[in-house]
């Protein structure tokens, strides 16, 4: 049984993000409005309260995140006006503070009288951005108190805190342009496209040109990509940061270190990245569901068609049919014993999918030792089924095991649940979905919540017979 909560009028403006904190007692929420606030939920009512209020950014905001509790009660923001910030709640030194909290960037009008009256204070400001921060979110707790960013410049960034009790000072640890980093290429993928496997910026953020020819080389590349990437019943390609995605999401398990999965502008494709303090980040892995066919078949690894590309050489008529849309969330979810990663994404042709990845057998070797060398030599196909013919045995490799588009619409948000079994997407069409592994391993629809209609929720929420228990 489904059971909902709703919070009427929560902001002025569009939510844009929606995050519960580590209990899952307390939720916060930003907005277009440039504000974030935090909700107490009252477990013998089930409804939830306005606890904090306050203006956090100059612009939209548009990523919240928590931070382990214990590191203390840390919230990350990240917002268009190109900055990411770090708040904490804190405890108002007297009440004379109390009051100031509650009309400068603290409490609202409805939050809780008993107990301390606390505020949120802005401990450190983070502008290293060159573009609109899109996503931002904690490592980990095991791997310290670190932050990846993912903004429209196409960087992803990781921090690290180096003063915890006052969390004033973070240092930059990486900073790499993620379409720049080598892309993983099946040997099916090498022999039927010629393209180098390094993608290049896309049309969002065209590369400074050399000269007056390199000029008009990007613009006609740009005219006509714009011209080419139209589909029916779907909202075409355009060179718009709006038809691009941003996203990144930390890999819940110690053992394989620290690794981040992105996607970035309009290619379709997430990039699972390994984070080494030895060495330059690397691509494990590549995720394009381009290639494939229909939700049954397997997807790819395809090299992304350059936005320089003129359209020639063997690829070239792939490359035309083969349409990509902007992966805007993914999601890595907790393993619990797995033996496999199961990642989901979301992107604006209306499909969410979920990913098996598999990372290499045990004693294969170092996760990370696949670099631009190995790339050449043929990497991983992400098709290769699970123990299929050609699967590496020190490689990462993965496979499509669900592929749904009942959304009709853009994506906006994909999120698992603590076990990793039950998977939720938000999209345009004003929905909240849900998707559960029944018998035989196959991923089916669970239900759906939506609030204009909300008498075919209880259509909706049953499972049906098979279903796996956790």
């Amino acid at each position: 049984m489904i059971q909902t909560g709703l919070i009427p009028n929560a902001h002025n403006d569009l939510v844009t993000d929606a995050s519960y904190d580590f209990y899952g007692l307390r939720l916060a929420t930003c907005s277009l409005d440039q504000r974030v606030k935090v909700w107490q939920l009252d477990e013998s009512t089930g409804s939830w309260t306005i606890e904090h209020d306050w203006k956090a950014h100059d612009a939209a905001v548009s990523k919240v995140s928590w931070a382990h509790p214990e590191f203390g009660t840390i919230l990350a923001t990240a917002s268009f006006d190109r900055t990411v910030k770090i708040w904490e709640q804190t405890v108002a030194p007297d009440a004379d503070g109390a009051a100031a909290a509650a009309q400068l960037n603290g409490a609202g009008a409805g939050s809780s009288s008993a107990g301390p009256a606390t505020r949120w204070v802005e401990r450190a400001m983070l502008v290293d951005a060159k573009g609109t921060v899109r996503a931002a979110e904690f490592a980990p707790h095991h791997f310290g108190l670190k932050l990846a960013t993912i903004a429209s410049d196409n960087h992803l960034r990781v921090y690290e805190c180096l003063e915890q009790p006052s969390l004033a000072t973070w240092q930059l640890l990486e900073e790499v342009d993620v379409l720049a980093l080598p892309v993983a290429v099946s040997a099916g993928a090498r022999a039927s496209a010629l393209a180098p496997s390094a993608a290049t910026p896309t049309p969002t953020q065209p590369p400074p040109p050399q000269d007056g020819s390199a000029v008009s080389l990007v613009a006609h590349a740009l005219q006509h990509q714009a011209s080419q990437s139209q589909l029916p019943g779907r909202p075409g390609l355009g060179a718009r940061e709006a038809d691009g995605g941003w996203c990144l999401s930390w890999c819940k398990d110690k053992y394989w270190g620290e690794v981040v999965a992105a996607g970035c502008g309009i290619d379709g494709v997430v990039k699972i990245i390994q984070i080494s303090n030895s060495r330059r980040p690397s691509t494990l892995l590549t995720l394009n569901p381009a290639p494939a066919a229909s939700s049954s078949s397997p997807a790819t690894v395809e090299p992304p068609s350059a936005p320089g590309s003129t359209g020639e050489g063997p690829g070239a008529d792939a490359g035309a049919h083969a349409k990509t849309y902007a992966v805007t969330s993914v999601a890595w979810a907790p393993s619990c014993g797995r033996s496999y990663h199961l990642l989901a994404t979301g992107a604006r042709d209306g499909h969410v999918r979920i990913w098996r990845v598999r990372p290499p057998a045990a004693g294969a070797g170092e996760a990370d030792e696949l670099d631009i060398s190995s790339a050449e030599d043929g990497a991983e196909d992400v098709g290769a089924g699970l123990g299929g013919a050609g699967a590496g045995a020190g490689r990462w490799s993965a496979s499509v095991v669900g592929d749904f588009d009942d959304h009709k619409s853009a994506v906006g948000r994909v999120e698992w649940n603590l076990t990793g079994t039950i998977l939720s997407s938000a999209g345009n069409d004003g929905r909240v979905r849900l998707w559960k592994m029944t018998a035989g391993n196959v991923w089916r629809p669970a239900g759906h919540i939506s609030v204009e209609q909300a008498e075919e929720r209880q259509a909706d929420v049953d499972m049906g017979d098979g279903v796996v228990d956790d």
